[in-house]
């Protein structure tokens, strides 16, 4: 796992807190949406589907940060849309830093050099970048020429000026072993991006292309295959161990999705940011009110394909905070990453 040091050590104290307060529910990370509004139509995505007007929306700056403080998570990720369209937010992030909230700006890149100016380096930022593959598939993937190439520029220039950069690469049912280990070995060896984080596709409803998300064996047999010969250990993985186990299909987790709660234009969303049962004004009503017990794969039919980070990672990474082993293990991968 190559999340830095100092965010481990805040992440692992949270945990603590929560369980010596004996909270059975509580944010791991929040996915906020300040905009739906995208300059491209990826074909996987299904947020720019919604009506004019409320692609038109921008949501204030007092309203998103206010989101996260209420929730009390100590991470934020930044998505959208494409977040660099907003006006404000620059300010968005520089207030939540200011908190000490650890905050990943999802983006696509293509504004990024644009407005890199409108933000410092600092430890508790990253730019997470949204990358599918290497350029034909990536440009495929977006459905726009020239798209890679500005990424790839876009990640130089946000390393040379000291920033970190983090990457995001969704798989769909038309990738192999081969080409994650291509675009990952790439990212990892020749970008030299700080973490990756890696996702199987999820069927969202709203999403323009349904043929290409894929299954659950589907899911383990493509990451079974490519995390063998070393790989896993020599990526810098931004997941835990057990999340990574789970991908394989080496062990299986209900689905957590209160500990990554989504807040948009609507407000705080039911269940997790890839199916929408209603949305309420709180975080706390958004915990209380909703029958977590029905979601996940067996009991929702919606969620029976469903391997996404946003469900299954916080379980892995609860189920590590609950086992001495586990937690050894996953501390032994950060210091290993770290020093590396």
């Amino acid at each position: 796992m190559a999340m830095p040091l100092r965010q481990s050590i805040k992440v692992a104290t949270y945990l603590a807190e929560q369980k010596i307060r004996r909270r059975d529910k509580f944010p791991l990370i929040v996915e906020l949406e300040p905009l739906f509004a995208c300059n491209l139509k990826c074909e996987g995505c299904g947020k720019i589907q919604h009506p004019a007007g409320v692609l038109k929306q921008r949501m204030p700056v007092a309203q998103a940060v206010g989101a996260v403080l209420e929730s009390g998570a100590p991470m934020v990720s930044i998505a959208g849309g494409e977040p660099l369209m907003h006006p404000q937010i620059d300010e968005i992030v520089r207030q939540l830093v200011a908190k000490r909230k650890y905050v990943f700006l999802c983006t696509n890149a293509l504004l990024m050099r644009k407005k890199m100016d409108k933000f410092k380096p600092s430890p508790y930022f990253a730019f997470a970048v949204h990358i599918d593959g290497l350029r034909e598939r990536h440009d495929e993937s977006v459905a726009k020429e020239g798209v890679f190439d500005e990424a790839v520029e876009a990640i130089k220039e946000a390393k040379r000026r000291g920033f970190r950069v983090t990457t995001n690469s969704t798989f769909f049912n038309t990738d192999t072993p081969q080409t994650i280990v291509e675009v990952l070995n790439f990212l990892n060896d020749d970008l030299k991006v700080d973490e990756m984080m890696i996702s199987p596709a999820y069927a969202y409803e709203k999403a323009p292309d349904q043929e290409h998300f894929l299954g659950v064996e589907q899911t383990r047999e493509l990451f079974k295959k490519a995390f063998s010969g070393g790989n896993r250990a020599r990526w810098r993985l931004n997941h835990s161990p057990l999340f990574l186990d789970f991908l394989e299909g080496k062990v299986d987790f209900p689905c957590t999705a209160w500990a990554i709660p989504n807040y948009s234009l609507f407000g705080w969303q039911r269940p997790c940011y890839l199916m929408s049962d209603g949305y309420v004004p709180t975080y706390r009503e958004l915990i209380e009110d909703t029958d977590w017990d029905k979601y996940g794969r067996g009991k929702d039919p919606r969620c029976a394909n469903c391997m996404a980070h946003c469900g299954y990672e916080p379980t892995a990474v609860l189920a590590t905070m609950g086992s001495l082993k586990e937690s050894l293990r996953a501390m032994r991968e950060t210091v290993s990453s770290n020093r590396d």
